[in-house]
This record gives C-alpha cells, sequence and structure tokens, in this order.
C-alpha cells in the first residue's frame, strides 16, 4: 500500500521528535524570538486593542474581497502596473513564463516570498533552464541544499552556524570556521552582481494597498529593494488575502508584523511600491505586474466560520508557540505554510482529504490564538477542520466503526458495566494505539465503574 501524506508525517515527526540535535537548534532559535518578542510587544500602548483593532479591519477587507481587489487593480493599473489573476498554480506559472518570454528573460532574482514557493515557481523556471536567484540570506542558503522554507519568517531556522558553514565550504571554498558576518558578507558579494545582471526581479508582497494601488513590502536585508529596483521588469506575486482597505493601515499593521515576527518596533525597511517609475524618477522597473492568487483561498472564504484565516499576516508568531512545532519543525507538515495556521488553511487550500490530519496534530491548549495579532481563533478553527472533515465522510473506517461501538455501549448501563476495568484498559489500549502513537499512554480507567462503586456503597450503608 502506498505511504500516503499522512502516513508520512506521523513518521517524520517521530523521528523530529527524538533528533535532539534538531530540538536544541529549535530550542535555542525560538528561545532567542521569545526575549525579542517580550521586549517588542511592550512597546505597544494597548497590545489587545490594537490585536482587536486589526481584526475588524481585516474582517472588513475579507468580508469585502471583491470590492477591494477590484480597488486595487484600478489604482494600481491607473499607475502604469498591469494585474494578472490566477487561479491556480498552473496559471500563475504560465502567466509568469509568457512575461519572460515576451521580455526575452534568462535570469531571475527573487526576494523571499511564500506566495512563490506556493506555486514553486524555482523548480518550474528550472525546468525552463532559467537560472533563479534567492536573495534572502536565509533562502539563499536553503536553495543552495535543496531544502524548502522551515518557517515563514525564518527558512533555515533548522541549520546551525557549522551546517552553513560546511555548505559554504562545499559550495564556495570557505573555510569550516567562517563565522557568520563572513558568510553573510560572502553572501552579499555574490548577489551585488546578481541584482544588476538580471532580467526580472520577482517578489512577494506583504500587503496590498486598495486605496492607493500599492504593495507593500516589509524586510530587514533591503534584498527585496535591490530586486524590485535594478532588473527592467518586477513581478510581484500575492495572494488575494492580503488587500488591506487603506494606506492608513499600515500604521497598525506593520508595527504588528515585526513586533510579532521578529520582535522589532518595525522592520528596517519598509516600501510602497504603486507602479513601475515613471519619467523623472531615476530607478525603479520599466514594466511591474501584480499576480493575484487565489489558489484554494476562495475555498476558504466560502467557509462562513474558518475563513477567519485569511487574516493572517505571515508573522509566524503562531509558529514559535506551538509545542507541536516546535517538537516536530516546519518540513515534517509538507506543505507551504506550516504550524496551527498552515494546519488550519492547507485542508482547504490543498484538500481536506490529504491534509485533514494537519487540523488533529495540535494539543488544542490556544497559545496561537493568544498570539495571533490579528485575533485569528485557531484552535477553534482547528476542531472546525475537525467535524468538517467527519462531516465529509473522511474519518477512518476503522474510527466510525469505534465510535459506533461506543456510543451505542454508552447508552447501555449493563454492558458498560459487563467488562471490568482490566478488559477496558486493554481494548483502549490496543485500539488507539496506532492512531495515538507508541509514545503516548492514555489514562487508566478504575477498575469499577462509578455507578457500580456507588451501588456497593449504597448496600454497605444499608
Amino acid at each position: 500500500m502506498a505511504q500516503t501524506i499522512a502516513d508520512k508525517f506521523l513518521k517524520d515527526s517521530l523521528e523530529k521528535s527524538f533528533d535532539l540535535k534538531h530540538r536544541q537548534i529549535i530550542n535555542t532559535g525560538i528561545d532567542k524570538y521569545n526575549t525579542a518578542f517580550e521586549k517588542g510587544k511592550s512597546k505597544f500602548f494597548d497590545l489587545e486593542n490594537s490585536k482587536l483593532k486589526a481584526n475588524l479591519i481585516k474582517w472588513k477587507a475579507i468580508e469585502n474581497l471583491d470590492k477591494y481587489l477590484l480597488d486595487f487593480e484600478s489604482n494600481f493599473t491607473a499607475n502604469g502596473g498591469k494585474v494578472i489573476w490566477a487561479n491556480d498554480v498552473k496559471e500563475a506559472q504560465e502567466e509568469i513564463w509568457r512575461i519572460m518570454e515576451y521580455h526575452n528573460a534568462q535570469s531571475v532574482i527573487k526576494s523571499k516570498s511564500m506566495a512563490t514557493e506556493e506555486i514553486h515557481l524555482n523548480d518550474f523556471l528550472e525546468k525552463k533552464g532559467i537560472e533563479t536567484v534567492e536573495s534572502d540570506l536565509g533562502e539563499y542558503i536553503i536553495q543552495q541544499l535543496g531544502h524548502k522554507p522551515y518557517h515563514f519568517v525564518t527558512p533555515a531556522m533548522h541549520l546551525s552556524l557549522e551546517d552553513i558553514a560546511k555548505v559554504y565550504h562545499e559550495k564556495f571554498d570557505m573555510s569550516l570556521e567562517s563565522s557568520a558576518e563572513e558568510l553573510t558578507m560572502k553572501t552579499r558579494e555574490i548577489m551585488r552582481e546578481k541584482y544588476t545582471s538580471a532580467d526580472i526581479g520577482i517578489s512577494g508582497t506583504n500587503f496590498l494597498v486598495a486605496d492607493t494601488g500599492s504593495i507593500a513590502i516589509t524586510e530587514n536585508e533591503g534584498n527585496a529593494r535591490l530586486t524590485t529596483t535594478f532588473p527592467k521588469v518586477h513581478i510581484a506575486v500575492v495572494g488575494i488575502e492580503k488587500v488591506l482597505p487603506s494606506i492608513n493601515d499600515l500604521d497598525l499593521f506593520w508595527p504588528l508584523l515585526a513586533s510579532h515576527g521578529t520582535g522589532q518596533n518595525l522592520t528596517v525597511y519598509n516600501t510602497l511600491l504603486s507602479g513601475p517609475k515613471k519619467g523623472t524618477e531615476r530607478d525603479g522597473p520599466e514594466e511591474m505586474y501584480v499576480i493575484l492568487l487565489d489558489n484554494g483561498r476562495t475555498n476558504v472564504l466560502e467557509q462562513k466560520d474558518q475563513r477567519q484565516g485569511l487574516y493572517c499576516i505571515r508573522c509566524g508568531a503562531c509558529l514559535n508557540v506551538c509545542p507541536i512545532y516546535q517538537n516536530i519543525g516546519g518540513h515534517t507538515y509538507e506543505t507551504t505554510y506550516q504550524g496551527p495556521i498552515g494546519s488550519l488553511i492547507s485542508p482547504h487550500l490543498n484538500g481536506m482529504k490529504e491534509f485533514k490530519h494537519l487540523s488533529y496534530a495540535s494539543s488544542l491548549c490556544g497559545k496561537c490564538t493568544e498570539v495571533c495579532p490579528v485575533g485569528i481563533d485557531i484552535q477553534k478553527m482547528l476542531l472546525l477542520n475537525r467535524r468538517d472533515s467527519v462531516q465529509e465522510g473522511l474519518a477512518a473506517p476503522m474510527e466510525v466503526r469505534g465510535w459506533k461501538m461506543f456510543t451505542w455501549a454508552i447508552q447501555k448501563r449493563k454492558w458498560i458495566d459487563f467488562f471490568g476495568g482490566k478488559m477496558k484498559n486493554f481494548f483502549v489500549r490496543n485500539f488507539f494505539k496506532k492512531a495515538w502513537g507508541d509514545q503516548r499512554e492514555l489514562p487508566k480507567i478504575a477498575d469499577k465503574s462509578f455507578a457500580q462503586q456507588w451501588k456497593e456503597k449504597q448496600k454497605h450503608e444499608k
């Protein structure tokens, strides 16, 4: 029998949970984040009120998504830009390829973008014979290894300094004792030539601003500014849920994203791009395209309860506090979006049948909801995903039979009391062993039921 995605998830989770080196690296990274985050969020006068306001703005944007996307398109095209709507991965890839063919492009420089990861752009362009270089430091490192991003914000979180030094030693003949600064400077040296020679720059977008027709990009390295400035053509790939009604909303969302993403008051570079350069401007692309990507987002929008998953601003805070993510890491999810928010939206983006197991990969501790800067009730949404998977008939046959048997038995006291505690424990332990895993132990059932103990007590008192 072929291994399912769910089976692979369980297998990889078991391996990663007991990989002590992996756990040490992740814990070190998350400990640093926690310290920075505590400092960053303290700068808000009233953080809870800020989160409530952000939630209401995103509610307004998502409930009126059709209006705000059309406003963005109208204002962006008025500034000379071009908007392309892509329903799925194939359409997005084809549209990008049409642009590249039109401009006879042979090379691409990319800044960090989860949307381009979602459409597997690097693999697609590689098959077309196009050189594509990631300009974000973390993305560039994992590109050398052929890895997918491990985390929204820190894609190379799973690698130690020694791991990275080894990569640069093999690829660029650098010393295995190279410092982080030396590795960074080497990357900078490589990138400088790529920025000026690339035919096309491709970026993601943190926010779409409807009333000005702008894309908003926030970053710390400056690579996105160089990627969107030097090449003659700039393509931005962005999910349709990233829209904000007004440019005034950025004074809330930029600090929320920075504080919850990296613990900063504000990231180093915050850029608004509203189209190609004008005649009086000295830099910028001659042509600019924005590809609005659906790829299952309207499936989430269709869910009356779970559509709040579209409020996500990809800060990664829920990943950092999640005990599941901290143990199994990012690659185990086998999705573009990991952690609690990935477990919420991935079944709708990629198929409930294949990815329903992610909604069960949660302790429901509520830390993800507590930390979310836009107030997504993530653990409740995960429960609703579980409900939907059952209602769609996707539960395992053995599980369905088991619950039917339990429902029948629990309504008949004589059958509940017919078996003693030892028999019940044996049945429960073996029935749930495969589903719950070898490392998990269910609470022990009492030797006698409460009803039996009560009857005995009453008899003894008489």
